[in-house]
C-alpha cells in the first residue's frame, strides 16, 4: 500500500482573534486585510511571505492611530 504524502502546512499569521475592525478593514488579531483573509490559501508561498512582512508595520499604524483616536 502506497501512502500519501503528508502535505506541507500553510504558514500563517493568524493567532486566533478573529475580529475585523470595521473602520480599518483589519482582522485586530492578524493585521490582514479582507481581501487577504479570503484568498489566503490560494496564495503562492511568495505572496503569503510579501504579506506577512507587511504586518509589522501595519500593526504599529492600527496602534499609532487608535492612540491618536483616544488622545
Amino acid at each position: 500500500m502506497t501512502q500519501m504524502p503528508v502535505p506541507t502546512p500553510i504558514k500563517t499569521p493568524c493567532v486566533q482573534v478573529c475580529f475585523v475592525d470595521p473602520k480599518a478593514q483589519l482582522c485586530v488579531g492578524c493585521f490582514r486585510t479582507l481581501e487577504e483573509l479570503g484568498r489566503w490559501t490560494r496564495y503562492s508561498d511568495d505572496e503569503r511571505e510579501a504579506v506577512m512582512a507587511a504586518l509589522p508595520q501595519r500593526e504599529a499604524a492600527y496602534a499609532a492611530a487608535r492612540k491618536t483616536a483616544r488622545d
